[in-house]
């Protein structure tokens, strides 16, 4: 077990919390990390790319010049991949780039990205996530006194004013632990945590 500061938003601290050892100072296995990372991005291509093949070019289907006789190249149709605005040979076609990946295998790498962030002291807890207005300039003050500009916020849950405040705020992606996932941690600088967020978040990383 290891035991962290929880502090409050004007960076004082006000307590401490235990984090579990099999999921904040697990292994950090890179190799596992590229392989989640991969799959998230391959999640998140379209697959929309598509090229007209000579029997989807719109055109007559009449032989542009006779066979023989003009001193040119025969050709026997105007969607021809040689003719200009013709089809093309080989082309992109729609397809889904999507693969299976084991869940132990997910969980594992959520265990290596925290488990980093925290041997790299860019792991911090607060004790809550709340706003009275909802308003960025609230929330960006906060972020200033604890020194932060590019984070990763977890709550337990969503709390929506919260959010909202969340917004206006590019380098902020505010989550519940549901949302928490390697590609996002590994892009922030800095992980913040609410302390009733860490419970939920280590029994999601239980190999059931």
């Amino acid at each position: 077990m290891a035991t962290v500061e929880v502090i409050d938003w004007n960076n004082k601290k006000v307590g401490t919390a235990e984090l579990s050892a099999d999921v904040f100072e697990a292994p950090v296995r890179k190799e596992v990390l590229h392989e989640v990372v991969r799959w998230q991005l391959a999640k998140r291509r379209q697959g929309t790319h598509k090229a007209k093949t000579r029997a989807e070019v719109r055109g007559s289907g009449k032989k542009p010049f006779k066979q023989k006789g003009t001193g040119n190249a025969r050709q026997g149709s105007n969607q021809s991949p040689l003719k200009p605005g013709g089809g093309v040979i080989f082309g992109p076609t729609p397809r889904n780039y999507d693969f299976a990946l084991p869940k132990k295998v997910k969980k594992l790498a959520l265990k290596s990205a925290l488990s980093h962030l925290y041997k790299e002291g860019k792991l911090v807890v607060v004790k809550d996530m709340t706003t009275k207005e909802g308003k960025t300039k609230e929330l960006a003050a906060g972020l200033k006194s604890l020194g932060l500009s590019k984070a990763v916020l977890v709550d337990a849950e969503v709390n929506d004013m919260f959010k909202r405040a969340s917004l206006n705020l590019p380098k902020i992606n505010y989550m519940p632990v549901e949302g928490v996932n390697v590609y996002d941690l590994l892009k922030a600088d800095q992980l913040v945590m609410t302390e009733s967020s860490i419970e939920k978040l280590q029994a999601r990383c239980e190999v059931k």
